[in-house]
């Protein structure tokens, strides 16, 4: 493939009008030889004629699109020249290449104002003209078709017009309407397509004539200057609806607005820090205090497990020394119990020989008393052995002496045994004593955890009741204050009928006032025709009021705190203020204030509780009062 040229302004100032056929058709046959070099893939495109510098990809639609634009564009900037290479490649597009050309999809990001001059005059916002519509004469005046159904056709073609608007004079139906676009870039990409594809079927702006109303086609072009500046219907309402703007204006005005909006921005994110600055602030006290709180807390707990592990380890020395008492007098008792046993057993034994001694006494005594007795009887036969008796007798006093010293020593013994045996039950009672001691101190020991864990336990139910209730609360305040809200809806739904002469009624609040609008039109135009402006200035103005890109508040510091003002330099406010007094300002300025306190995020109309009385809103209170009354009065009628 050949190539890209580029022409010098030197070469351009040979060619004249009369020769851009001749050198559209050198130029056709040069892309058709293949000199130059314009598909670079199965799909992206390039134009060889444009400067490198604004060199960009194409898809096929798009390039045709470039192609026709720049060869038929009226702007003394491109060479006729430039205008016949553009010709002959839209020319060997839709004849070579059209075949072969596949689908249209976004290759690059179009650049809207690549083919424009910047200080070309168009109207803003964009607006495309459509004449020579059909009309009929109907009842003493022409008549045609809405602008809806144009509308439905153009957004079918791709161009996505806003609305379409037919133009109306005494006689009716003008037969000529203005197409809105968006006010965006896309927008204006939209409106010169709308022109080029009307100008690729010679029904754009330079091939129209009056005569051309004879016939049934539609003319359509862009409005710039000329016709805003034009006396006709179609001057005069792109006067009232638009401003003549250059591109380059447009995109200085654009910056501006970016510029303000970002140092809007900018002031919203400082506070936003300083907001989350001091939210960090407070984090981090309540983390601090938190902590402390933990840290006081686990304290506590560390302290309360230390003093139940030093109670338990008082109550098991003290339980061990009991033990090791008890095991001592268990010791001692069983070694005093068997020297008692002893001391029994070797009594059993002394008593047993007493027994046996008293036994043999016993028997000696009666054997001496036979004797006795024979001897009184033989007392004479044993006079000779009286001496003997005699001292038979001594002895037996002797012995009978010794034997009542046994006697007294036995009772002795018994005596000792019955000591030991109380000495047994005295200790039995003491061991009783010890045992009832120790488990006295080891209730007390008992009771005291047992107190702690009692005051504990009250403790811990005391919170999980309150936590109850807590929340017993929450769910009652929930539930009254949705039942307050439903009741507020409905009392709003109740009194939309009612009329604005009561104290109390229903407010739409971010409505826009048409009484000053209606003041001011009459100033200037008859009653008729004031209304009829009245009320298109006031359909404007709300449609600025619902629209989210214009944002005319400012924020400013009161009292350390920000708040959001209306701006009083915005150049809409201004301008309507300028031109139609305080009082249209003021109407629009107070709507725009409640729109933006009761629905800032929607900015559609919501219906209030207000208090016409007071100038505020109305409580839930007030308005039942209200109603209250308002049935009195009815009833006291009826009744008579």
């Amino acid at each position: 493939m050949g190539s890209e040229v580029d022409y010098s302004s030197d070469e351009d100032t040979d060619v004249s009008e009369s020769e851009i056929e001749e050198y559209e058709d050198k130029a056709y046959e040069e892309l058709k030889s293949g000199r130059h070099h314009i598909q670079i893939s199965d799909q992206a495109y390039t134009c060889p004629y444009c400067p490198k510098k604004k060199k960009r990809d194409y898809l096929y639609k798009d390039l045709l699109q470039h192609a026709n634009g720049v060869g038929k564009c009226n702007s003394q900037k491109r060479s006729v020249r430039d205008k016949a290479n553009h010709l002959a490649l839209a020319k060997y597009l839709e004849k070579d290449l059209a075949v072969v050309a596949g689908p249209s999809r976004p290759v690059a990001e179009a650049d809207p104002l690549a083919d424009h001059d910047g200080d070309e005059m168009f109207v803003w916002p964009w607006i495309g003209i459509v004449v020579n519509l059909p009309t009929q004469w109907k009842d003493g005046r022409y008549v045609g078709e809405s602008g809806s159904k144009l509308r439905d056709q153009l957004i079918r073609r791709g161009f996505n017009p806003i609305r379409v608007h037919p133009l109306w004079n005494f006689r009716g139906h003008s037969g000529s309407a203005v197409v809105e676009f968006n006010k965006d870039w896309s927008g204006f990409n939209n409106a010169m397509s709308f022109e080029k594809a009307y100008e690729a079927d010679h029904h754009g702006k330079k091939d129209w004539q009056p005569t051309d109303a004879q016939k049934s086609d539609l003319y359509a072009w862009v409005a710039r200057a000329d016709d805003y500046n034009s006396k006709c219907i179609i001057g005069e309402h792109l006067r009232k609806v638009g401003d003549l703007r250059t591109i380059s204006d447009i995109m200085a005005d654009e910056a501006r607005k970016t510029s303000k909006l970002v140092n809007n921005l900018t002031n919203v994110i400082e506070v936003k820090k300083m907001h989350l600055k001091q939210m960090e602030e407070n984090i981090n006290e309540t983390s601090k205090s938190l902590s402390m709180s933990i840290a006081e807390k686990d304290k506590l707990h560390q302290d309360y497990n230390e003093e139940i592990k030093r109670i338990q380890s008082s109550a098991r020395e003290h339980f061990q020394k009991i033990f090791n008492d008890h095991e001592k007098l268990k010791v001692q008792l069983e070694t005093q119990k068997k020297e008692l046993e002893l001391k029994g057993n070797e009594l059993e034994k002394r008593e047993t020989r007493n027994e046996n001694e008293r036994k043999k006494l016993f028997e000696e005594i009666e054997k001496n008393a036979l004797e006795n007795s024979s001897l009184q009887t033989a007392s004479e036969e044993q006079k000779k052995a009286d001496e003997n008796v005699m001292k038979l007798a001594e002895i037996q006093k002797k012995q009978k002496e010794d034997l009542h010293k046994k006697i007294i020593q036995l009772e002795k013994q018994l005596d000792a045994k019955q000591a030991v045996e109380l000495e047994i039950e005295q200790l039995r009672g003491t061991l009783n004593v010890m045992k009832h001691m120790g488990d006295d101190g080891d209730l007390e020991i008992l009771k005291k955890v047992e107190s702690m864990q009692k005051m504990l336990r009250e403790k811990e139910g005391d919170f999980d009741d309150l936590e109850s209730l807590n929340q017993t609360l929450i769910v009652k305040e929930r539930k009254s204050n949705d039942e307050l809200q439903e009741a507020r809806k409905e009392l709003i739904n109740g009194l939309k009928e009612l009329a604005k002469t009561a104290p109390i009624g229903v407010r739409r609040m971010g409505e826009l006032d048409s009484k000053p609008f209606h003041e001011a039109m009459k100033r200037k135009y008859n009653d008729t025709e004031a209304d009829e402006r009245a009320s298109e200035l006031c359909s404007l103005w709300e449609e600025y009021l619902r629209d989210p890109d214009w944002h005319p508040f400012k924020v400013i510091n009161v009292d350390g705190k920000h708040q959001g003002v209306i701006d009083s330099e915005d150049e809409k406010l201004k301008g309507v203020k300028k031109e139609f007094g305080d009082e249209v300002y003021k109407a629009v300025t107070t709507a725009l204030t409640e729109v933006n306190e009761y629905n800032p995020s929607g900015r559609y109309i919501i219906s209030e509780l207000w208090n016409y009385a007071e100038g505020r809103k109305a409580t839930l209170k007030e308005g039942v009062v209200c109603i209250l009354k308002q049935w009195r009065i009815y009833k006291r009628l009826r009744g008579e």
